[in-house]
């Protein structure tokens, strides 16, 4: 994708932060810029809930004070960012895209946000999902379709859809997503943006509406890998009041961004990943590991067993605790639900106790296969969507002369790491002849998100 200028300003969040600190923009120069650029193309993508214009502003003097005198806090003091409608913010409207909530306005921030407020960004608003976050095409929603910046007729891919369609149309340096079933790595694919679905446990859930708890992952959507890096940086580290979080060292997720991958080996998983793609998928995805290789990686295939179970198992897990979660307002207000979530939500009263215990067991057995692999490899390249962006509302493409449903494709390939919660980073990879993004996810070892990092940072450089 084109890392150029944004509106004028930097294009990167590596680069405002060298600006910001070096005092040559201001914080308030660039919150304006962007909330024009909002203002100009925000209609069109459907890419905000709510713009916090006044606040925004009011972050950026702040900011602007503590700069001018020396209290610089870091690469994010005075950025821009968006949080997704799932996320809570004190005194912001939090709707999680549904009826149920529209004039919902919290009391408290959820942790992510805590984290970003401490590092000194500028929340500039709150960013589209599919209603609960229970879709992979962020085209159903109360406040209506999100639209992708290469062509506003087809969708981001959900259910982070704002958080995508606003990073890569340049109204945003970054944004919050979460990701249940995929929806932060396949909004980062089809939109043409880097998206890290962390380990779990990496991030704080505290205050983010649930999807499912033992599988919802909060994560960074950003321009550059690099930049992704330093957002997670403000975003990982324990909290004792999330029963899900890990107790880890704080660590510098950007310390080897520059290390280069020469003698590293990339393995390339046999089955499963690479098959009903479209043709143009394949084919990106074919000529990233040609880059890898020219990089100085090993790149050879492996089998990584169980993967069509763990995906089985993520679904049944999902569609069992969305069920949990939303069984009161379900059986009280089921008109309120958008038409499709709602029929996902019924299915969720389905699974039976015993299934539900074996797919949790699944989880165990697929951690077990993946640790066999990495033995073997620093991590695994694979397309993050077997399609590229569809039409909004179309829900069957074709795939080598036959029909598929579009919203079981889109998540197809990116369901088995949430079961087992292992650290996923979406990277672009190139465009198809229609100008469509196409995007690799490259899954590595649990709490070595450094490593995806420095493997995606290589190949993103290397194909610029």
């Amino acid at each position: 994708m084109d890392n150029g200028s944004i509106a004028g300003l930097p294009g990167t969040l590596a680069a405002l932060g060298r600006a910001l600190e070096g005092k040559s923009l201001s914080p308030v120069e660039v919150v304006r810029g962007l909330l024009d650029r909002i203002e100009e193309r925000g209609g069109e993508l459907n890419a905000f809930v709510t713009v916090t214009a006044e606040g925004a502003l009011e972050s950026a003097k702040r900011a602007e004070g503590e700069i001018l005198a020396g209290r610089y806090r870091g690469p994010l003091h005075g950025a821009p960012v968006g949080v997704k409608d799932m996320i809570l913010t004190r005194g912001v409207r939090t709707t999680m895209g549904s009826a149920f909530f529209e004039d919902h306005v919290p009391r408290e921030d959820a942790a992510v946000v805590e984290r970003l407020r401490e590092a000194g960004s500028v929340v500039a608003g709150k960013t589209s999902t599919h209603e609960f976050a229970y879709g992979t095409t962020g085209d159903r929603s109360r406040f209506g379709p999100t639209r992708n910046p290469h062509d506003p007729a087809r969708i981001t891919g959900g259910s982070s859809s704002g958080s995508g369609a606003a990073v890569a149309a340049g109204l945003l340096y970054g944004s919050l997503g979460t990701d249940t079933g995929g929806s932060i790595r396949i909004p980062a694919a089809l939109c043409g943006v880097a998206g890290m679905k962390p380990t779990f446990g990496r991030v704080s859930k505290r205050g983010v509406f649930p999807l499912a708890w033992t599988l919802d992952h909060v994560g960074p959507l950003t321009r550059t890998v690099e930049d992704n890096a330093l957002l997670l940086n403000a975003l990982a580290g324990h909290d004792p009041e999330d029963p899900y979080s890990a107790a880890r060292q704080a660590e510098d997720f950007t310390r080897d961004l520059d290390r280069g991958i020469r003698g590293g080996v990339v393995g390339i998983p046999a089955g499963f990943y690479y098959e009903r793609l479209e043709s143009e998928v394949g084919a990106r995805v074919a000529e990233a590991a040609e880059v890898f290789r020219s990089l100085g990686a090993g790149v050879r295939e492996v089998e990584v067993p169980l993967l069509q179970e763990a995906l089985d198992a993520q679904r049944l897990v999902l569609a069992a605790e969305a069920y949990a979660v939303h069984e009161e307002r379900f059986l009280g207000e089921p008109e309120k639900f958008d038409e499709e979530v709602r029929e996902r939500i019924r299915a969720g009263a389905e699974p039976r106790a015993y299934e539900y215990a074996n797919a949790r067991r699944t989880r165990l057995r697929s951690l077990r296969a993946f640790a066999r692999v990495f033995e073997e490899v620093d991590a695994l390249l694979a397309p993050t969507v077997p399609i590229a962006a569809t039409e909004v509302a179309q829900r069957e493409v074709i795939i080598g002369g036959e029909a598929v449903p579009v919203r079981a494709e889109l998540n197809r390939l990116t369901g088995p790491t949430n079961l087992n919660g292992l650290p996923s980073l979406s990277v672009p990879c190139g465009l198809t002849a229609a100008g469509l993004p196409v995007g690799i996810q490259l899954i590595g070892r649990p709490f070595d998100e450094a490593t995806l990092y420095r493997y995606g940072h290589a190949f993103e450089r290397a194909s610029s």
